[in-house]
């Protein structure tokens, strides 16, 4: 995360005082640049070593070190490419920069995930007739990796990311199928549509995506992700890398849960492609 976004996200861990300057910079972070700290000081009403204390709980040296690490937070990067990659950046720094921002995205990820949210889906899950992946754009191949990862599971799978398919297919839904829309933003018209249209057949429907978004209001269960990736600006990169995690979570809990019997399956399934590759020690 950026130093603004590190302020919007702990915004509930500073104190009293701490938070009156987050609130400050959140509000206008342009002034908060150009301010003296003393300036910063009086506008959130509080005194100066508060605010050199606020700076140093965000990992910074000091205020002027501060303003440094919130004017890059306020770049934006490369419209359409990616917010931490710069024009002219060479490859091993776009390199780096994708890897890293990509590292802490999982991690925001991984510290907002409900568990309990996850133990249910998993419930739904091992308990359902078929299993839907549905998801549009950067999120129809993370509905192909689910098909890929359940496939195997001796379960009926379904996935399209057409829309027409879609629809057919949550028209023709039954009382114990399973849906999982897949969407960052859960914006998309369409998807809500048919997260709707599954649920009035008798559907239950797991969304994963963005709390309290209009595919979050509609789904029976919703694996919330808190992804700082804007990508109504930017090419979805973390967003899609932190959903396919997620679809490894899921396919984990589900085989867990299915218990040591279920594994002898899936061990069958991997003799049963061992044929289509070299053996290693033949390379060697």
């Amino acid at each position: 995360m950026n130093t603004l976004e590190k302020i919007q996200k702990n915004i509930e861990n500073f104190s009293k005082s701490e938070r009156k300057v987050a609130e400050v910079i959140i509000a206008s972070p342009q002034t908060a640049i150009h301010s003296s700290i003393a300036t910063l000081a009086k506008m959130a009403d509080v005194s100066e070593p508060t605010v050199n204390r606020f700076c140093r709980r965000l990992d910074t040296k000091g205020f002027p070190d501060f303003k440094l690490h919130l004017a890059q937070s306020l770049a934006n990067g490369t419209p359409y490419v990616n917010r931490n990659v710069e024009e002219h950046d060479s490859a091993d720094a776009y390199t780096s920069k994708i890897f890293e921002s990509t590292m802490a995205c999982l991690d925001v990820a991984k510290n907002s995930i409900d568990a309990h949210q996850i133990n249910r889906a998993v419930d739904l899950l091992t308990q359902a007739k078929k299993i839907s992946f549905f998801g549009l754009g950067a999120s129809a191949s993370v509905a192909h990796d689910a098909q890929n990862k359940f496939f195997r599971f001796n379960i009926p799978i379904v996935c399209f990311n057409d829309i027409v398919m879609q629809r057919m297919s949550c028209i023709n839904c039954t009382d114990g199928d399973v849906v999982v829309v897949i969407s960052h933003t859960g914006r998309t018209k369409s998807l809500v549509d048919v997260a709707n249209l599954a649920k009035e057949n008798g559907a239950t429907v797991i969304g994963i995506t963005e709390k309290g978004s209009p595919l979050d209001k509609v789904c029976s269960l919703t694996i919330t992700l808190d992804v700082p990736e804007d990508t109504d600006i930017y090419m979805p990169m973390a967003s899609r890398v932190v959903q396919m995690t997620v679809i490894d979570v899921l396919a984990t809990g589900f085989t867990l849960r299915r218990g040591p019997g279920f594994r002898e399956n899936l061990k069958r399934v991997k003799e049963a492609i061992k044929d289509s590759r070299f053996n290693k020690e033949s390379l060697t």
